[in-house]
């Protein structure tokens, strides 16, 4: 869990896509504005290059240009049409602002006719998009090749008064080695550094993808094969040949979209030979604001109609949250004839922690770059590698790699002072202050501080209240990684003051394997539970259940429960889970057991069950600590599935009955008009049961808005041995209020959602009924669904960049129930981190 809490901020930027090359002390960087020296307007489409070199681009809409090259000039070649051509000398390997103020020049032309026609830009597009298919690398029923990737995370506008706070004085050591960025001109400090060489397989048919990663090397983190598997190639994909560019969970239309004329306008700027090819240069701004599009240009060959270079920058005023700037930059290499492939990519990321001035306030940049070299097209995979078991493969000895190997790997030379940058990375962890930040960082993050062999908490358990306990008062913990980074074990204490028990729990997990995951624990608890409450509720003790309910929390039940499972990840993608479970559920005097055959109150209730689970889906990004994984999604839907068999008479288990439940759920990403989350369930029970080992529907007794839960449902309202549910949630990702002026600047979005649920119960299992076949009669206000369930709501999200609100409508079954207080409409509200 180490490395999840160290790297948590930052790494998962990282997984968004976010990094780049960084160029230090043998770059030379040259930014500026350029203007018309009258007028002093901005002129966009200026040719700006390093004179004796083919590197160069051109001013951007506003005059503003930026070029950065490890090749040693001393001379800035600036030429536009009608204008003076100007040289500027500049100081080799270091940065440098040029402002350039441009003078007109007069010619004598003869006449010219201008008729009506077609914008000619658009007639280039159109035969670029005609050849989209052809130039695009997925065509190709299989290709392979090496790539090196870098990524680095910086902390950016580091300013002298900063520098000079008391309590810098312990990292003085590390501003030797600031540096300046061309493409804002913040100075900045690399805090994270990580390279990576693999090997990279794609097949078409069926469709394979597969890494192997021989080295990786990190500063500024603890390496690991588990974070070594994220700094490939794998994991960050930016395709211009795809309509829409999956950039911070937002769909960018591509500035080559096939509807790209609907979002850009375009402008043909110029043609000359390139590396031997006739190109032609575009440039191209958005139509409307605050759309997901970009600004940039690119050249174009001539036939092929294939893209050579591609700059785009994120447009100002995109409703993204935390970025500042992004410009992404992709190069290609003509293979032969009619085929070209990537060559080098780079993305650059301005994060900005506060909306105020960002040139005043520090934020962190992010930086990739992923070069790529040794391409083979349609020739078939080896078997050994279409037989690997992860997508992603780490190399035993890409964790040892020596210098010598790295300096012969990387497509170009460090200098010296960027080899330091190494050593002052990995030297900041030492420092006191560092060490104490990050651990306030993570004790917030994680809920746990770490001090040693142990980890406290978590914090948000230490003291809550309902009406079974009172005062509610908890100690837990678990062993941290520098214990054992096999085996974590975990136990807590509990007592409340109204109910004097005293509460507990103690277990432990252990590691078998962690690529492909393998894993065995046992969990022992005597402690209260909800019944019904869905996974993503909050757990027992946590007192935002305490400070946020709507009704009095006296559901809750006593469960005694040992629990253990045996997990085992067969691919990436498929795991199964075989767990054992025993449960002495007590009642109490607000959710009581009385038995039907004579109306005595029953003590309690035992199950023994043995449960299978089995997950499927392809393609999906894992965040993994020591113990502990986090799924970040993926293309292909996730099915559960679990059969569960209740054993009577096993361990004094009174009941025997089987259950099967299936779920499918997925986000399906629906540029430009946002995405579409969809969960589907069902789920039958075999058996005859009493209530508690039912399905009890996920009711929520809270003002939190939880998306697997009905929010307008309470516990213990409907139950069901057989059911099938949808939730569906549409996200517009400010589609409609990027269009009314007020709500455009406060970047706020749309956000729907509806929720079904149909189910019955047969009469062997329906406590309402008086009905000597059923076990335990149903506590009150407990009924079937057997009429459909429904209720929906409409929200705005991004208030504040956390908050979101939804308004809430129950639909149906609003029939009067004395024992059940819901309510026909309701506000929630949630905390989500968004792009």
């Amino acid at each position: 869990m180490q490395n999840i809490k160290k790297g948590f901020l930052l790494f998962s930027v990282l997984l968004f896509g976010a990094l780049s090359l960084s160029s230090l002390a043998q770059t030379t960087k040259v930014r500026g504005q350029i203007i018309d020296s009258e007028t002093k307007e901005p002129l966009p489409f200026v040719n700006i290059s390093f004179k004796g070199t083919t590197i160069g681009t051109t001013s951007d809409f506003d005059g503003q240009y930026f070029l950065e090259t490890r090749t040693p000039t001393d001379s800035l070649h600036i030429s536009f049409v009608g204008y003076k051509p100007q040289i500027f000398k500049i100081q080799k390997a270091s940065f440098q602002t040029v402002n350039v103020e441009l003078t007109s020049e007069a010619f004598n032309l003869d006449e010219i006719v201008i008729t009506p026609g077609e914008n000619p830009a658009h007639i280039l597009l159109r035969k670029i998009i005609a050849k989209k298919e052809d130039n695009n690398p997925s065509r190709f029923d299989s290709y392979q090749y090496e790539s090196y990737t870098k990524m680095e995370m910086d902390l950016n506008n580091v300013k002298d008064d900063f520098k000079n706070k008391k309590i810098m004085k312990q990292f003085q050591f590390v501003f030797d080695y600031m540096d300046t960025s061309v493409v804002t001109g913040k100075p900045y400090l690399p805090v994270f550094i990580t390279e990576s060489l693999s090997d990279y397989y794609f097949q078409k048919k069926p469709k394979i993808e597969r890494e192997i990663i021989k080295a990786s090397q990190m500063s500024g983190i603890n390496n690991n094969a588990s974070i070594a598997q994220f700094t490939g190639r794998l994991h960050q994909d930016v395709n211009i040949y795809d309509n829409f560019i999956d950039l911070f969970e937002k769909g960018f239309v591509s500035p080559i979209a096939d509807g790209g004329l609907r979002y850009y306008k375009y402008y043909l700027t110029d043609s000359a030979y390139r590396d031997g090819n006739w190109c032609y240069h575009m440039s191209f701004k958005p139509k409307r604001k605050q759309e997901p599009t970009f600004i940039g240009d690119f050249w174009v060959a001539d036939t092929t109609f294939a893209i050579q270079t591609m700059q785009m920058r994120i447009a100002k005023d995109v409703n993204l949250n935390w970025v500042k700037d992004l410009v992404s930059s992709n190069e290609f290499q003509k293979l032969n004839d009619t085929t070209w492939f990537l060559k080098k990519q780079n993305l650059f990321v301005d994060f900005m922690i506060s909306e105020k001035d960002s040139t005043k306030q520090m934020g962190f940049f992010g930086r990739k770059t992923i070069s790529y070299k040794n391409i083979k097209l349609n020739e078939p995979i080896q078997d050994e590698i279409l037989k690997l078991d992860n997508n992603v493969i780490v190399e035993e000895t890409a964790l040892q790699q020596p210098k010598a190997y790295w300096d012969d790997a990387r497509p170009f030379i460090l200098s010296e002072r960027e080899s330091g940058i190494y050593s002052m990375v990995d030297s900041i962890q030492n420092v006191p202050l560092y060490k104490n930040i990050i651990d306030i960082i993570q004790t917030f993050v994680t809920g746990y501080w770490v001090k040693g062999n142990f980890e406290y908490g978590p914090y948000y358990k230490l003291y809550s209240f309902n009406e079974i306990e009172g005062n509610r008062f908890m100690f837990g913990g678990r062993t941290s990684n520098a214990f054992s980074t096999k085996v974590m074990f975990n136990g807590h204490l509990a007592y409340g003051d109204k109910d004097n028990k005293l509460k507990y729990g103690l277990g432990f997990l252990y590691m078998i394997d962690k690529l492909p995951r393998e894993t065995f624990g046992l969990q022992y608890k005597h402690d209260i539970q909800q019944l019904g409450k869905s996974p993503n509720a909050f757990t027992e003790g946590n007192i935002l259940s305490s400070l946020l309910k709507r009704n009095p929390n006296n559901k809750l039940t006593m469960v005694n429960q040992l629990e253990t499972h045996y997990e085992k990840e067969w691919f990436q993608g498929l795991s199964n889970t075989l767990k054992f479970r025993y449960r002495k559920i007590t009642p109490t005097e607000y959710v009581p057991f009385y038995s039907t055959n004579d109306g005595s109150a029953v003590t309690n209730i035992k199950t023994s069950e043995l449960e299978l689970r089995t997950r499927f889906t392809k393609n999906e990004r894992v965040l993994m600590g020591e113990f502990e994984r986090v799924p970040l999604g993926g293309p292909f839907p996730i099915f559960n599935l679990y059969l569960t068999a209740g054993m009577k008479n096993a361990f004094g288990s009174d009941y025997n009955y089987q259950k099967i439940d299936l779920s499918i759920e997925h986000t399906l990403e629906l540029p430009p008009i946002g995405n579409l989350y969809f969960l589907l369930t069902g789920g039958k029970l075999f058996g005859k049961v009493p209530f508690p080992l039912l399905h009890l529907h996920e009711g929520n007794e809270t003002y939190a808005f939880d998306p697997y839960a009905f929010n307008m449902m309470n516990y213990y309202e409907f139950a069901s041995d057989q059911y099938v549910s949808l939730f569906l949630e549409h996200h517009f990702n400010g589609l409609i209020l990027n269009r009314i002026p007020l709500f455009r600047k406060l970047k706020w979005r749309t956000v729907i959602s509806g929720k079904g649920l149909i189910g019955s119960l047969s009469d062997k299992n329906n406590g309402s009924l008086s009905n000597t076949e059923v076990e335990l009669y149903f506590p009150d206000g407990l009924s079937d669904v057997s009429k459909p369930y429904f209720e929906a709501s409409v929200g705005i999200e991004n208030i504040f960049k956390f908050i979101r609100i939804d308004a809430m409508w129950r639909l149906n079954h609003l029939e009067y129930n004395e024992y059940q207080d819901f309510e026909e409409f309701g506000i929630r509200a949630m905390f989500q981190f968004t792009f």
